[in-house]
């Protein structure tokens, strides 16, 4: 059985895998993540010997593109994913790209692979980019990082599966992956850090990563050895991982508040986040806007995430805060 279905896979999969067990059949499925980036084969078989402690995807070429021309162009969210299903690169309905669930799928199908637990789709903390504004990739590009639609996985006692907008510095790799193009960036214990990139959609990428399963499982048969190797990389996807609660990450944050134009908002802000252990790295306050009102930029160091999501609830009743603030996580730590 071949397929590109990544819903399916991340969502029945178990199912698909019993029926599999039971007929003795074999299951190709590498075009359901990243298109013709070999990606699952290298998980599977070259990178078997190393536990991995990292992968950061950006798997979903919609979401990419959209950031990319939205940097690029100056264009809103609106404008560029119009400019993206002009040129085909948009489904008429994006939803399931620009909300984070198509990356989900494949986020918890590399989870499966690399942790021998099986991930559905649903335990995959997920935002999309629909609130993603220009000015929020021009702060970025000024504090020397770029906007990406995430996939996040991360080892330890408890693994971390999310999909989320995230900032980056401007000088890694994957920064630097624009328009359409994927790439998955991986982390092992023997290999050090390894990227993998190219097309992650179109007819001849899926085509190519589709026959290419056809080719290895032909070959298999025709040695007489079916099922050589086990399509999610473990023999029994029952190892005992459990998914860290998304309100227990610690990461760097990135916030944007719409305050007055008033003397000691700073210090509300400040103290707010003082009072839950955050600690401000730096800040960037504009010049006045409408109605009295100035954007103020603060990037924290590492906090909890239960902590920034109380603290943002309070900050925003105050009196001198307008619009819910803007929040985007950072990765740019270890080894980055």
């Amino acid at each position: 059985m071949v397929t590109a279905n990544k819903a399916l896979l991340a969502e029945a999969g178990e199912e698909i895998l019993q029926a599999l067990e039971e007929t003795g059949l074999d299951l190709g499925f590498e075009a359901s993540v990243a298109g013709g980036i070999p990606i699952l084969k290298a998980l599977r078989e070259g990178l078997v010997a190393n536990p991995l402690a990292r992968i950061y995807g950006i798997i979903n070429g919609t979401a990419n593109y959209v950031l990319t021309m939205m940097e690029r162009e100056g264009l809103s969210f609106h404008e560029a994913l119009a400019d993206a299903q002009a040129r085909g690169y948009a489904e008429s309905d994006p939803t399931l790209d620009i909300s984070g669930m198509d990356a989900a799928h494949k986020a918890a199908i590399l989870a499966t692979m690399a942790f021998g637990r099986y991930f559905k789709a649903q335990e995959v903390y997920v935002e999309g980019i629909d609130r993603v504004d220009s000015k929020d990739i021009l702060y970025a590009q000024e504090l020397g990082y770029r906007v990406k639609l995430l996939a996040i996985i991360k080892g330890g006692k408890q693994v971390e599966i999310r999909v989320h907008p995230t900032m980056i510095p401007l000088d890694h790799s994957l920064a630097k992956v624009e328009g359409v193009f994927n790439a998955v960036y991986v982390e092992g214990d023997g290999v050090g850090p390894a990227m993998f990139y190219g097309r992650g959609a179109g007819e001849m990428p899926t085509a190519s990563a589709v026959v290419a399963d056809v080719v290895d499982i032909a070959r298999d048969l025709l040695k007489g050895v079916g099922r050589r190797v086990p399509p999610f990389s473990y023999d029994r996807l029952d190892r005992k991982v459990e998914i860290k609660p998304m309100d227990e990450v610690v990461t760097r944050y990135y916030m944007r508040f719409t305050a007055q134009d008033r003397p000691g908002v700073l210090s509300k802000i400040s103290g707010i986040l003082a009072s839950r252990q955050i600690s401000i790295e730096s800040v960037i306050q504009k010049g006045r806007r409408e109605e009295g009102t100035v954007p103020v930029v603060m990037m924290t160091h590492e906090a909890m995430e239960r902590d920034v999501r109380e603290a943002l609830e309070e900050i925003d009743q105050l009196d001198v805060i307008g619009k819910g603030t803007v929040l985007i996580r950072v990765e740019d730590g270890g080894g980055w």
